[in-house]
């Protein structure tokens, strides 16, 4: 039903249904693109080249079925978000997994709300952001000696076998968390005006920039489809074996991953977001939520791996994360390549920074209530510069398990409520048909 409505969704988007009347702090459009703030970013970047680079071509392919089903998975959560809205200590509506567990199945289900918010303050933080930020500012800016190509992450070895700290990661650390609280501490509402005018910009600017890459060397797009295709039944190059299902199984389990990071359908993190949105009708929000996976992950990480791809950066064992996606950016574009994914990244980091911040306070704010959510920031921002110094497994390791954490109470009241979204569908969509609303 959803796919089949898909065209409604972008028309409630489009602000045709807008009720400024209705309870909640931001439109359909600014709910969005709050979502691909945090979605569209890094894991569209730096994600999809761990996916090449440890899983091979073929974690693409598994890449794509995470959105494919992402899809329907957020227009449930998405539609709950709003069909099960509740109220903080402070008397305001607010929306989230964690609330419409506690609405819809009732008080004996806190605890699995509970379990959800705690994850969420580790897993709402910007760690991943600030480290691949950090990493791309130092290793094609600040580092010395660099030299462009496929061996510009070769600096003597000077960086790799350096211990402690370095000083360019703790300057651009506190730089960061200035430019993140200034925005911050003003709440979703100037996180959605600040969202709604930097997302589409970078959006354009990276798309772009891909689709020239993907031009100069067109002939080779079917090669390249027809290898993420064929290897994702086979594995072929995946870099290590897992306990069960060898290097095919590595290679699934890491597109799995990379896909769940950059769309985050059936985390919970989206229906936080969306449940803000002024709207009286939930499947409207479902709807519109629908979208982020087929702008995320079908078109934006496509994009992505096709420009890795054609421009052999992937193959380079040398290299990982977002340095293997400005060497493939510099390859593809010499001259200005790199420049151009340098402002995609920052601007990335920057909105994805802004959007989380808002989940964490959502977390603290259920967990402890409205006067002591503004305490995370606080949390926040220490984490951006934490994120800045750390390594980038560490990262990884701790982002992936925490949103697994967040998936699980998420996904297990969504499907126990996805009855009523059914229900709910089903008589706005004949609503829609007799003409009750325009």
């Amino acid at each position: 039903m959803p796919y089949r409505n898909f065209r409604h969704g972008i028309q409630v988007l489009s602000g045709k249904y807008e009720d400024p009347n209705a309870p909640g702090d931001i439109n359909h459009f600014q709910a969005l693109s709050s979502t691909l703030a945090a979605t569209v970013g890094m894991g569209n970047i730096s994600g999809v080249a761990i996916a090449l680079g440890l899983g091979g071509p073929g974690a693409i392919f598994w890449m794509w079925i995470t959105a494919i089903v992402g899809m329907a998975t957020k227009f449930f959560t998405c539609t709950l978000s709003i069909m099960y809205r509740g109220k903080d200590t402070n008397g305001k509506v607010q929306g989230g997994p964690m609330y419409y567990i506690v609405e819809g199945l009732g008080k004996k289900w806190k605890p699995l709300a509970v379990f959800f918010s705690l994850a969420g303050l580790i897993g709402c933080t910007p760690i991943f952001q600030s480290n691949q930020l950090t990493q791309i500012i130092r290793d094609m800016l600040l580092a010395e000696n660099a030299r462009m190509g496929y061996d510009i992450m070769i600096l003597s070895g000077s960086f790799i076998t350096e211990t402690g700290f370095r000083l360019s990661d703790i300057i651009i650390g506190v730089v960061l968390v200035f430019l993140v609280s200034l925005v911050i501490f003003g709440g979703i509402k100037r996180i959605g005006h600040v969202a709604a005018r930097l997302v589409p910009l970078m959006v354009l600017i990276y798309i772009f920039t891909v689709v020239y890459i993907i031009i100069t060397n067109v002939s080779d797009v079917p090669t390249y489809l027809g290898l993420i295709f064929t290897d994702a039944f086979q594995g072929a190059f995946a870099s290590q074996e897992s306990a069960f299902g060898g290097a095919l199984g590595y290679m699934i389990s890491m597109g799995i991953r990379r896909g769940a990071f950059s769309n985050e359908a059936g985390i919970g993190t989206e229906a936080m977001a969306h449940g803000a949105a002024k709207t009286r009708e939930p499947v409207r929000e479902g709807l519109v939520g629908m979208l982020e996976p087929a702008i995320d992950t079908l078109l934006i990480c496509t994009m992505t791996a096709l420009a890795l791809l054609m421009t052999g950066a992937w193959t380079n064992t040398e290299i990982d994360g977002i340095t293997m996606t400005a060497v493939a950016f510099q390859t593809g574009i010499p001259g200005i390549g790199l420049y151009l994914l340098i402002l995609c990244v920052f601007i990335f980091s920057i909105t994805t920074m802004f959007t989380y911040s808002y989940y964490g306070t959502k977390c603290l704010n259920f967990l402890a209530g409205a006067d002591k959510k503004h305490y995370f920031n606080y949390f926040y921002i220490f984490t951006i510069f934490l994120g800045s110094i750390t390594t980038i497994d560490m990262v990884v390791n701790l982002i992936d398990g925490m949103f697994a954490m967040m998936a699980i109470p998420t996904m297990i009241g969504t499907i126990l409520l996805a009855p009523k979204v059914i229900e709910a569908s089903r008589d706005y969509f004949r609503r829609k048909d007799r003409g009750d609303f325009n």
